[in-house]
């Protein structure tokens, strides 16, 4: 495997420095570019591959090896888009030039998810492009902007996509080190919710004290989706324990870097909370900048209200709660009106089977210490289309990142010591689970 790293971060580093946003709004022709170039390096390896296209959405790569007669067949999924950059001056570097410092290589996609993709093409090298597997290679272009395509790609190419096993390098592992499975995964509801009061601003001397202005109103039906703990006051929409493991409120803090005086929200574990309960953000305001703010009574106000729902929750059913909850709770008679966005279902993966055992057996052999079963706050919702598609086909979502990986946000990095060991991990795995 040692042999075959240099070809892998060479590829790797090669696909970091295209600016593949595929978030609306942005420039294509990147997308397109880094789609060329996965090709291009799967080829390179003996893969034959091609691009798949899709009409107003942007490209996937599909590649295939053929194994030997009557041996297993295995997906390999990652995607070769990542979200924007951000402000370039928060960024010790060039996101999108790879730098190395102190065994992390940092830049835009240098975990989410471009080393998931060199960690399929380290996989088939380590084997000399013969694996003892049937391999097909599924990398998608469009993961960032919500996969609205990928439903379609999977249908499309059913017949070559069906497998014994999906592999899903697309989540963090448990910690620096410490290799793990993710087993469940939160879903997600978005809404936008606008608040009315008035027809057109008003002086906020002359009538204020008679009506509310639109932050009042918003500000106390924001407040009243949670308790005074913190706890999410959606009702419905309940949760349950997880293993609290051997996180420390310490380490979190370092993980997050929490303010000192900022206390901890919520009942239960800190993985109950981060895992398997709900959570509920606010992402976004549309209101008047307090640079551009007048001594006004400002008649609307929006915010973009964001639900993680705990595995065992339908995104309907956590998405009609919501709904409800923000036109019950308008304070004062204002007018409330609710924008449905985007939804995403929970997983939870099974924990048995042969593919499950030989993925935890490798990953225990790459790191030299045992692999374990997490949960993950976040959200994967195309996981729902391969369960769907794929009903019969074990989902083994694995991990290229760690807790400083800060992917999404600036400085994103890959530990390059956890990187090769994820990478001799696939490759053991496509070993254990040919027999």
């Amino acid at each position: 495997m040692r042999a075959v790293m240099p070809r892998v971060r060479e590829v790797h580093a090669g696909l970091v420095r295209i600016p593949s946003i595929s978030q609306p709004g942005h420039d294509p022709a990147p997308v397109r570019a880094s789609a060329d170039a996965v090709a291009a390096a799967l080829a390179g390896a003996g893969i034959p591959s091609r691009v798949l296209a899709a009409e107003g959405g942007h490209p996937a790569v599909l590649g295939h090896l053929p194994g030997p007669v009557a041996a297993r067949k295995v997906l390999l999924y990652a995607h070769h888009d990542v979200q924007t950059a951000g402000p370039r001056e928060r960024w010790a570097s060039d996101p999108f030039e790879p730098v190395e410092r102190d065994g992390r290589l940092y830049g835009r996609g240098t975990a989410d998810d471009k080393a998931g993709i060199a960690a399929h093409l380290a996989a088939v090298l380590a084997h000399d492009g013969r694996p003892p597997c049937e391999v097909v290679l599924f990398i998608e272009g469009e993961e960032e902007a919500g996969s609205k395509n990928l439903r379609t790609f999977l249908e499309q190419e059913r017949e070559l996509l069906r497998a014994d096993a999906v592999v899903i390098a697309d989540s963090t592992n448990w910690r620096l080190g410490q290799p793990s499975l993710t087993v469940t995964l939160r879903g997600n509801v978005t809404t936008t919710v606008t608040v009315r009061v008035l027809d057109h601003a008003v002086h906020s001397g002359m009538y204020g004290g008679v009506f509310p202005d639109a932050l009042m109103a918003l500000s106390r039906l924001l407040a009243s989706l949670h308790d005074d703990e913190g706890n999410v006051a959606i009702e419905g929409i309940a949760g349950e324990d997880a293993d609290p493991l051997d996180l420390t409120e310490q380490e979190l803090r370092e993980w997050t870097g929490a303010r000192p005086s900022v206390r901890t929200i919520g009942h239960g574990s800190l993985t109950s909370r981060m895992w398997s309960r709900p959570s509920l953000s606010i992402t976004g305001l549309d209101a008047p900048t307090v640079h551009e703010a007048s001594n006004q009574l400002v008649p609307e106000a929006g915010a973009k209200v964001s639900l993680r729902i705990p595995p065992g929750t339908r995104a309907a059913q956590a998405e009609a709660a919501l709904l409800r909850h923000l036109e019950r709770h308008a304070p004062w008679g204002t007018e409330v009106v609710v924008t449905r966005g985007t939804t995403g279902e929970a997983f939870v993966g099974r924990r048995d089977g042969a593919a499950y055992e030989a993925m935890h057996a490798a990953l225990t052999a790459a790191w030299g210490t045992r692999s374990i079963d997490v949960g993950l706050g976040g959200s994967i919702p195309f996981l729902s289309d391969f369960s769907d598609v794929f009903p019969d086909a074990a989902l083994l979502v694995t991990g290229v990142e760690d807790p400083a990986s800060n992917a999404h946000s600036e400085n994103e990095s890959l530990h390059l010591g956890d990187f090769e060991n994820a990478c001799v991990a696939e490759a053991h795995f496509l070993e254990l689970f040919a027999r």
